[in-house]
């Protein structure tokens, strides 16, 4: 049985028959899968600098810095259940689009590579949604809680 037990995680093993979960952040949702995407638009964009530049210097490094990018951008999921994940996710966003606009001043290709702001500025709408929205979300979500939480209540009182 101890065995077994520790292969569970903690919210499993403090479970209980009929035990209400708090409902999850919104916004944390939201936030994460932006964050993910933009992951995915930091790696295609690292593979397309790359390959318009595999024959300069530099093209190692651009594709080295989108990954690292990228990693850190998933990485930052996991700290969105704190405040300090929201705060390295609005500089994240200003880092994704320094790094197109770097990236075009250095490679030969001038306006194809300023392009990729559009995206970066339409993730970084997305961003913004997200943390807005999702609060906004998370604060009727806890108020329905709470009032679904004082209706059992009262049910179990007049029952009882």
């Amino acid at each position: 049985m101890a065995q077994r037990n520790r292969r569970l995680t903690k919210a499993q093993r403090e479970w209980r028959p009929g035990q209400v979960q708090p409902p999850r952040s919104v916004k944390t949702l939201f936030a994460s899968s932006v964050l993910c995407l933009e992951a995915c638009l930091m790696l295609f964009f690292g593979l397309a600098a790359w390959g318009l530049n595999q024959h300069d210097w530099y093209a190692w490094w651009l594709l080295g810095g989108s990954f690292a990018i990228a990693v850190v951008l998933v990485l930052t999921c996991a700290l969105l259940s704190r405040p300090i994940g929201y705060m390295i996710g609005w500089v994240l966003q200003f880092v994704m689009i320094s790094a197109f606009l770097w990236t075009a001043l250095i490679t030969e290709y001038g306006l194809w590579v300023p392009l990729a702001l559009i995206p970066g500025l339409g993730f970084l709408a997305c961003w913004w949604y997200a943390v807005r929205t999702g609060a906004k979300l998370d604060v009727e979500k806890m108020e329905r809680y709470r009032l679904e939480e004082e209706l059992a209540a009262e049910r179990e009182e007049k029952d009882s």
